[in-house]
């Protein structure tokens, strides 16, 4: 038992030197290439300083390394393999008597930590860098005016709690220009229709012209209340209490990258009182749920690829295999995701059928190599 545990200790300490190592040279790859993009962008904007790509840059390398890491440790787990396998070591390991399944476990470990380090600690450094790079690609770069421009030719639609007048009602505001100006959320043509829990029409309020309060109101000027069988009523500027602010408006249109996994939980719940769709953010949290479990499919696919003995030849052809199948992972991974995203699966299954079938086809390698 000491001995399987060494053995075990050892191979996790190579597998972890490897991935590590490839996590970090793919993502400078990657980097590169953005970085060289950001350049071909501000080389069409003369007033823009080349610092401004470096920025950008920088705040997108966390965000890339958590995309890359498990084919990093695909990848880095596939050359530590081959190379204990070349040197023998493996080959000496199973003689002694010592299975795959028990010289695999730490490496396996390592990897569901890497995976788990990444979406409880890189996760927040990642989306809140995210963040920032997309204000600066916003304000420097992108000419689209903004994450709210999308909406200045439309209409906004809010669905919120409102217990003034009914404990469980709801109320829904209908906007039909928004503008942000100073930080302020701007509206005009409002309607707010007030229900109770059974969705039933209480009263309605417009007003030609209103904004978002930093307080968390909405302040509605010139405003009228009409209800059922009533003739209408002024009610001059009045404010409605709700736990929207424009920071949760703008983040509801951009990108689920910049909010962290701690983040994302909460802000799922206000999307859905607030009637935004929530479909992106909830398949983005499990995705990153599933980022350990899949970070471990990814090294057991590695040793199932790897291990074979390389005097059987074909070790070219081994290794190939098994960046196909990761490759292929990931394309069925982000196909899985734009079926989540439209709505035609749901996040769970979208997010988390890919490292299923990962899994079973590493179990399948593995109790193959074992077994025979």
């Amino acid at each position: 038992m000491f001995s399987a545990r060494t053995i075990s200790i050892y191979i996790a300490k190579q597998f972890s030197f490897a991935s590590i190592s490839m996590i970090l040279a793919l993502t400078a790859l990657v980097s590169l290439f953005d970085f060289i993009d950001l350049l071909r962008r501000v080389a069409t904007k003369p007033h823009v300083s080349t610092s401004v790509a470096t920025s950008i840059a920088l705040y997108h390398i966390p965000n890339f390394c958590m995309q890359i890491l498990p084919f990093g440790i695909l990848l880095g787990g596939i050359i530590c393999f081959w190379r204990l396998t070349r040197s023998s070591e493996l080959i000496v390991t199973r003689a002694a008597g010592i299975s795959a399944w028990q010289f695999l476990t730490a490496p396996v470990l390592c990897a569901f930590g890497l995976g788990l380090f990444s979406i409880m600690i890189i996760s927040p450094i990642s989306s809140n860098l995210f963040r920032k790079a997309e204000i600066l690609d916003q304000t420097y770069l992108n000419t689209s005016g903004g994450k709210l421009t999308s909406l200045s030719s439309g209409s906004l639609w809010v669905r919120q709690s409102d217990q003034g007048l009914d404990h469980k009602g709801v109320a829904i505001l209908h906007a039909q220009e928004v503008k942000v100006q100073d930080n302020i959320l701007h509206m005009k043509g409002i309607s707010i229709f007030r229900l109770d829990d059974n969705d039933h029409l209480l009263v309605r309020i417009e007003s030609p012209s209103g904004y978002l309060e930093h307080q968390h109101y909405w302040v509605l000027n010139d405003a009228r209340s009409i209800k059922p069988d009533k003739l209408p009523v002024n009610l001059g500027t009045i404010k409605l209490s709700t736990n929207l602010s424009l920071s949760n408006i703008e983040e509801s249109f951009s990108s689920p990258d910049t909010l962290s996994f701690w983040s994302l939980p909460g802000f799922i719940h206000l999307l859905n009182e607030s009637g935004f769709s929530s479909i992106s953010h909830r398949l983005r949290f499990q995705s990153l749920l599933a980022q350990p479990l899949l970070a471990s499919t990814m090294a057991l696919v590695a040793a199932g690829f790897a291990t074979r003995s390389t005097r059987r030849g074909g070790v070219a052809k081994m290794i190939g295999s098994g960046v196909a199948a990761g490759f292929a992972l990931f394309t069925i991974s982000k196909v899985a995701e734009q079926f989540g995203e439209s709505g035609a699966l749901p996040a769970l299954i979208a997010a988390w059928a890919p490292t299923a079938a990962g899994l079973c086809l590493a179990i399948s390698l593995l109790i193959h190599l074992e077994d025979g």
